[in-house]
């Protein structure tokens, strides 16, 4: 009955077969209708029609398991019934009559490399064919010479569910009827030279299971969200004159449960939102929750760009945790790491056999510093890929912005490279124009979506937060990374020796507008030996919480959004431990939960005092006072309102108070202490002023001025009278 040879018999058997679509299903052979199955766990095959009736007992033309027979006249739709070796029966629909769910307008937009929703297309997406429930596969693997899901659902063999090629754009697809949500898979592809290459998890999946089986895991939500009026908010045009303090989180070591258990993502829902809600932050920055296999790269080596860790939860379960947030009024950052990634030979590293993600050329291709490889940013399928993860998160996740990792290794062809590793662009220059192109890109897409992005970014690449319809990368925000290491180096000085660093508090005001820049203290200043905050600060305890607490309030004095690493705010001894949770039980101390209050407080009056934030980005609105008193190690200014309003900001970083200071000041006016550090409900010593009136006397430039006390290592903020 059969028109194969016994070497495409054998070929389907093994798996090797060029188009298995064209063999294995219903065809139409010679004057007869073939249906044939390879079923290698089956005695017998039955074939049926839709409602159980036998149609014909199929015959076994190969000894591996390949079964044949005669579709009789007039009937189209069939399914099989199986009883495997050891007796047990049951109907299966065949994968192999179902024709392509991808149309020609899907395929057209991933080969351009265009596709928004790629992430709809490729991976596990489930979804009902011809009254049929089941999951379509898809995957691009263009040089492979055979590539199959394999999982629970198959008995992991790679023979049985060899998918089918689109040799337009190198996608692999097949629907296999009945597998649902829960299932586990994995790719396994043979090389353009038929060699078996180490099995894959799905670039797309969209849910992983925890290493050492790293298998991906089909998933279909069910989740209904709750956020509309939050999201029917958000605009194209990012609002720069609104309040950012942001509260950057590790969520496996924030807080653990009893016996170092994980919180949830539901159980975070509750704990860490209401935490924060209370501190009065206006974001959560989560360090990246893609999933990762190694828990010490803090999931900066991402695998699963599309899947929220497992550590923490479903899919669901992370959702129920960004509706909370948006309840609470409090946006998500989601630190998005498109970078690198790493070697894991389960993930995106010659995918195919070849170097389909990255560059083949090490030049090119990987990081040293950190051992993993970097993405082909020239490639159209490669961006689509990334650009697709980039909304996935802001569309199916809700998140409000993406901060991007580690953006100077990509604008860079020598980022930490000697002389004769690194490639040139075809100018001759060190810049990387693909990455420019990407970034740009990213940045437009993200906005239109109504996200907005940050960049970390250490150089002085120019226009990293300009449009890029003005030439800039688009981004909205971007880190100071200079005012972050001048400041953190002052603070360490003792105060004696400040006076000969003072411009290190001042320099940062040359620069401060020519970015939209976020101030962060972020985690990578707690770790790697640098010790927490606190343990910078110089001098006996006292000192260094003072120390602490005026640094925190100059910060959020300071023009630029605010960002604050988790468990800065209780004042640990200790630098960061990804391993453990936060140190809570500080907060039995009075110092500790000194620092506490005063970040609360911080927050709150920020938020309240349009002057703290609306005029961020602009130089008119900050105003010097006396940048230059080096030897009393004194900074004031005036941070001004779109509306006129005004406050002075005055910080001592001396252990010496400072008695009757003169201080020009706009205007006559009563002023008085809308902060001071230096209060004893902070743990402080509680030296204050009244209520202060301005004078005629001159002073600073300007025809009025004050007699302020600033007590030591502290940080005063005065709002005039009306």
């Amino acid at each position: 009955m059969t028109t194969l040879d016994n070497i495409g018999l054998s070929a389907l058997a093994q798996g090797r077969y060029r188009d298995p679509f064209a063999a294995l299903g219903l065809h139409k052979e010679g004057r007869n209708r073939i249906v044939r199955t390879f079923q290698p766990q089956a005695r017998d095959v039955v074939l049926i029609d839709g409602d159980g009736n036998t149609l014909n007992e199929m015959q076994r033309v190969h000894a591996d398991g390949l079964f044949e027979a005669i579709m009789p006249p007039r009937k189209r739709r069939y399914a099989l019934r199986i009883t495997t070796h050891d007796g047990t029966t049951y109907e299966h629909e065949d994968p192999y009559r179902f024709v392509s769910s991808l149309g020609d307008i899907d395929l057209y937009l991933l080969g351009e490399g265009s596709d928004q929703k790629i992430y709809d297309k490729l991976g596990a997406r489930v979804l009902t064919l011809e009254g049929i429930e089941g999951t379509r596969f898809a995957v691009w693997a263009p040089n492979a010479s055979r590539v199959s899901v394999i999982g629970d659902f198959n008995d992991w063999d790679g023979r049985r569910h060899c998918m089918r090629l689109h040799p337009g754009n190198g996608i692999w697809e097949i629907f296999l009827p009945g597998v649902l949500g829960g299932a586990r898979y994995k790719f396994e592809l043979l090389d353009m030279n038929g060699k078996l290459l180490p099995l894959k998890t799905d670039p797309y999946g969209k849910f992983h299971e925890p290493p050492p089986g790293n298998a991906s895991i089909v998933y279909d939500s069910s989740f209904e969200w709750r956020d509309e009026d939050w999201t029917a908010q958000r605009n194209m045009t990012p609002a720069l004159d609104q309040p950012v303090s942001i509260y950057e989180v590790h969520l496996g070591s924030w807080r653990r449960k009893d016996g170092d258990a994980y919180f949830s993502y539901r159980d975070l829902a509750d704990e860490l939102v209401d935490y924060v809600g209370d501190m009065g932050f206006t974001h959560i920055e989560l360090l990246p929750v893609s999933e990762h296999p190694f828990d010490g790269s803090w999931g900066y080596q991402p695998i699963g760009m599309f899947a929220p860790t497992q550590r923490f939860g479903d899919p669901d379960d992370f959702r129920y945790f960004v509706d909370r947030c948006h309840a609470a009024g409090i946006a998500i950052i989601v630190d998005w790491v498109p970078a690198h990634f790493p070697k894991d030979e389960h993930g995106l590293r010659h995918f195919d056999g070849t170097a389909l993600y990255e560059h083949e050329d090490p030049r090119k291709g990987e990081h040293a510093d950190w051992g993993t490889l970097i993405f082909n940013f020239g490639r159209r399928e490669v961006i689509n890929y990334l650009i697709g993860s980039a909304l996935y998160w802001i569309d199916e996740f809700h998140i409000d912005a993406l901060r991007v990792d580690a953006v100077a290794s990509m604008l860079y062809l020598n980022y930490s490279r000697e002389e004769g590793e690194w490639v040139p662009n075809e100018y001759g220059g060190n810049e990387n124009l693909e990455a420019v192109s990407f970034l740009r890109r990213l940045n437009t897409e993200l906005h239109a979506h109504g996200a907005t992005s940050f960049a970390e970014e250490s150089t002085a690449w120019p226009g990293v937060s300009r449009p890029v319809d003005l030439g800039g990368l688009g981004f909205t925000y971007k880190w100071n990374m200079g005012w972050m290491n001048d400041t953190l180096s002052y603070m360490s000085e003792d105060p004696v020796h400040r006076k000969y660093h003072h411009d290190k508090m001042t320099f940062g005001l040359v620069y401060a507008f020519d970015e939209n820049f976020i101030l962060p203290l972020s985690h990578d200043e707690v770790v790697h030996g640098k010790g927490s905050l606190l343990g910078r600060m110089p001098g006996d305890e006292w000192q260094r919480f003072a120390n602490l607490r005026a640094y925190l309030a100059n910060m959020f004095a300071h023009p630029g959004k605010k960002l604050l690493f988790m468990g800065s705010e209780l004042g640990p001894y200790n630098e960061w431990n990804h391993d453990q949770s936060l140190d809570w039980h500080l907060l039995e101390y009075d110092v500790h939960r000194g620092v506490q209050s005063l970040v609360r407080d911080l927050n709150a009056l920020y938020r309240r005092t349009p002057a703290l934030y609306e005029v961020d980005f602009d130089a008119g609105g900050f105003e010097w006072i006396d940048w230059n008193d080096a030897d009393g190690s004194i900074l004031s200014w005036i941070r001004r309102d779109k509306s006129g309003g005004y406050v002075i900001c005055i910080t001592n970083f001396t252990p010496v108070i400072r008695y009757d200071y003169q201080l020009g000041v706009p205007d006559k006016g009563l002023f008085t202490e809308i902060m001071n550090t230096d209060s004893k409900i902070y743990a402080g010593s509680g030296i204050s002023n009244d209520e202060l009136a301005g004078s005629d006397d001159p002073s600073h430039g300007r025809p009025h001025s004050m007699k302020v006390t600033i007590p030591p290592l502290a940080t005063l903020i005065l709002q005039r009278k009306n």
